[in-house]
């Protein structure tokens, strides 16, 4: 018995002298998985964590992963996909990382990654910027006329062209079809020329609730727990949730580690129901596995019921687009070449 006892033990604490760098996204959301992840994971194991941020950019991953020791790295779903074709990430086992595979769906559990929660990009306003009409729906977005203002954009294509489309009145099935042919990037770029005066652009995730706070934008895009998270520090903000594209985040093991089991054990650890949902009551981002949902309770602190406020909550209503990671995975360099053409037209860009 003793022997099983402290085979257990060992199993269950693989490394621990070792260290990890674990990269993400820093702001609000860094401090939600700090309390529910990796201190956990710390005090259970024994293995310390180090956190390094990111833009969340394949240029970064390339750049810094092997000259900064990056063991465990969170990514949008798409990046991950593109990553993994370029070798940079490990293959995982997935058997052996869980024995509920079926418990992620839909989420996918793809060559490289593993499902971890659900987010959305949504829009909000200051609603100083407006004391009359609010802003509803994502055309709102475009309408600089109706609506006067900045609009704090990611510096990137991915969203603003699914959102350019919807704002045209594509309907979301339709939305991935139309983009993947030149008539459907020209509409959707044509659309941006309307507020192309008007954008601010922002390349850190956490800058969106501060441009409004700002007052340099009047409506932004932006990660709905961040939203969520300014909101709760008194940030006078309204979410509207029309338009918004709901993706997935994953977690991937760097190819470069020098600690593979122990990144293995954090992502074990990370993706069980019961940390997922210790992370969805801090900030509003769905868990990735069903089971996770009926653990999820209120807010440590506030008491806020955090189920009302997911991205896939049905009281924000049916105009929703998921975003499909395939396609955006193998369109990355289509859509940055084009969205690169329309920043340097007339010398605007940028």
């Amino acid at each position: 018995m003793r022997f099983f006892s402290a085979l257990l033990i060992l199993l269950a604490t693989p490394a621990q002298a070792e260290e990890l760098t674990v990269v993400t996204w820093g702001g609000a959301y860094e401090a939600a998985q700090t309390t529910a992840i990796f201190a956990p994971f710390t005090a259970q194991t024994g293995i310390e964590i180090t956190t390094a941020r990111y833009d969340g950019s394949l240029t970064a991953l390339k750049a810094r992963a092997d000259a900064e020791g990056w063991d465990v790295i969170d990514m949008l779903e798409p990046t991950a996909i593109t990553a993994c074709d370029a070798g940079l990430l490990a293959p995982l086992d997935h058997a052996a990382l869980t024995k509920a595979p079926s418990d992620f769906a839909p989420a996918k559990l793809r060559r490289c990654s593993l499902p971890q929660n659900v987010f959305a990009t949504v829009m909000a306003y200051a609603p100083d910027a407006f004391p009359g009409i609010k802003p509803t729906s994502i055309a709102d977005f475009f309408d600089t006329a109706r609506f006067p203002g900045k609009r704090a954009i990611r510096k990137s294509p991915d969203d603003i062209l699914e959102w350019a489309l919807l704002a045209e009145g594509v309907p979301p099935a339709q939305v991935y079809d139309l983009l993947s042919t030149d008539r459907g990037l020209r509409l959707a770029f044509r659309k941006l020329d309307q507020i192309r005066d008007h954008i601010i652009w922002w390349e850190d995730a956490a800058d969106p609730p501060r441009i409004l706070a700002d007052g340099r934008a009047s409506m932004a895009s932006g990660y709905n727990g961040r939203f969520f998270a300014a909101q709760q520090a008194g940030d006078p903000l309204s979410v509207v949730w029309h338009g918004r594209i709901i993706g997935y985040e994953v977690w991937g093991i760097a190819k470069t580690t020098d600690a593979p089991e122990a990144a293995r054990a954090f992502l074990r650890f990370a993706t069980r129901p019961e940390t997922m949902a210790r992370l969805s009551e801090r900030i509003p981002y769905g868990p990735a596995r069903q089971s996770a949902l009926p653990r999820i309770g209120l807010q440590p602190g506030t008491g806020i019921p955090m189920r009302d406020h997911l991205p896939n909550a049905p009281q924000h209503g049916p105009t929703y687009l998921v975003r499909d990671s395939l396609w955006h995975s193998h369109t990355t360099n289509l859509r940055q070449r084009r969205f690169e053409a329309w920043l340097a037209d007339n010398g605007k860009g940028g």
